[in-house]
């Protein structure tokens, strides 16, 4: 790789450009010269395995396949080159990184291109600025994103070609790289242990007054949306040694999990704690519900059901008892397997705010099942702690928020069966 003088790698901020230089040279030249017209260094690595690069890159594509342990010249079909370029990739970027020469990331390109550019961002630590502009920014940039801070910008036109719109697309994606990299840095504040939180629309008062609860403590939180992006965010974190601890009220991704909905976090939420340790605190916050689009995207298969308008864009689908107490199941013996300290919260008078007593999610058969499964794989390691209250009761939620400062502090406390 190109060697950056060693005064210049010490005071110039550089901004890393990944792309494929086969068929994206000239906008990507155009990029290097505005992103060094705002006074920062430049690391260009290509990425491309077609035709050669109509750019000179600073980190040759054969590099790059070195670097990711792959045969260049095995790469015969773009579905297999751009495979291999996801994989190689993230660790040149990474070693920039680790090296000093990468303050930024900064990329354009198709599908392809942007597939292996976010795949190198999302190789390096949150607040690390990442953009990307690129033609697929209207659709699901989920693929792109996953958990990570990548900023998706929208190329407008296709990136081929410079004209009067792309170049001032491009140009103000070099400006704004420009800017994260060069902001003030914020100001250091006190260090506190940081705690994470799971909060849904329908469990925001609990998880409001447990934040602040915890905040008077001396905690950080940092609340997570469990709309599956989130809970795997949070999760990843989590395993990223980053978290002291997890309040996890709100689980109701499990829910979308076990029947289908649109926000899965994947069959292994609610693990990450517990395999690192980490002590948490967990609630069943909003497994009545499990969820959809707009009324008509819901599948046939669940008409007949009770479903909950939520608003224009999200529908609500009531759990049956069946499917509670299959979810009881799952959440017991997934704390029962956690390796740190962990409490379970049971709210005896609804998991949301529409399944309290006359909501439109109330079903006791359901909540009764619900708890009847997790009895069934609950371990005697588990403390439980069965509250006759709404999920949303701030005497609930403060009492969630005391038991973990409990296990983070290491003072006494226990729980009930």
């Amino acid at each position: 790789m190109t060697e950056l003088a060693s005064d210049e790698r010490s005071t110039t901020p550089t901004v890393v450009l990944v792309g494929t230089l086969d068929t994206k040279g000239e906008e990507y030249a155009f990029l290097r010269e505005r992103v060094r017209a705002a006074g920062l260094a430049t690391v260009l690595v290509d990425v491309g395995t077609g035709g050669p690069p109509r750019t000179a890159p600073d980190v040759s594509r054969e590099e790059v396949a070195a670097a990711g342990g792959i045969d260049l010249a095995a790469l015969t079909d773009r579905g297999t080159a751009v495979q291999a370029m996801c994989a190689a990739a993230p660790v040149v970027v990474r070693r920039l990184h680790e090296e000093g020469r990468c303050q930024g990331v900064l990329a354009a390109g198709g599908s392809g291109g942007t597939a292996i550019a976010t795949a190198a961002m999302r190789a390096l630590p949150l607040g690390v600025p990442k953009l990307v502009v690129t033609t697929m920014a209207s659709g699901d940039v989920s693929a792109y994103v996953d958990v990570s801070d990548v900023v998706i910008a929208p190329a407008v036109t296709d990136v081929a070609g410079l004209n009067s719109v792309s170049e001032r697309v491009l140009a103000n994606a070099a400006a704004a790289m420009a800017g994260m990299v060069t902001a003030p840095e914020l100001p250091a504040g006190e260090r506190r242990p940081v705690v994470a939180a799971t909060m849904f629309g329908v469990t925001t008062p609990a998880v409001t007054a447990a934040r602040e609860e915890l905040e008077r403590r001396g905690y950080e939180v940092l609340v997570f949306h469990a709309t599956g992006t989130g809970g795997r965010t949070m999760e990843s974190l989590v395993r990223a040694g980053s978290v002291a601890g997890v309040l996890d009220v709100t689980t109701t991704e499990l829910a979308d999990d076990l029947v289908g909905g649109v926000l899965s976090a994947g069959p292994d939420r609610l693990e990450a704690a517990g395999r690192c340790g980490v002590p948490q605190v967990v609630s069943l916050g909003a497994l009545d519900m499990v969820n959809f689009g707009p009324r008509d995207t819901v599948p046939e298969r669940f008409a007949g059901r009770n479903l909950y308008v939520h608003n224009a864009a999200v529908t609500l689908l009531r759990t049956t008892p069946e499917e509670c107490a299959e979810l009881g199941r799952r959440v017991g013996a997934k704390l029962s397997a956690a390796t740190g300290p962990v409490a379970l919260f049971v709210p005896l008078r609804g998991v949301s705010a529409i399944s309290g007593e006359g909501g439109p999610f109330s079903d006791p058969a359901a909540d009764a099942a619900l708890r009847a499964g997790l009895r069934e794989t609950l371990a005697p390691s588990v403390e439980l702690h069965e509250v006759d209250a709404h999920v949303n009761d701030p005497a609930f939620a403060v009492a969630m928020a005391a038991r973990l400062d409990e296990f983070l502090s290491g003072t006494s406390g226990g729980g009930t069966r």
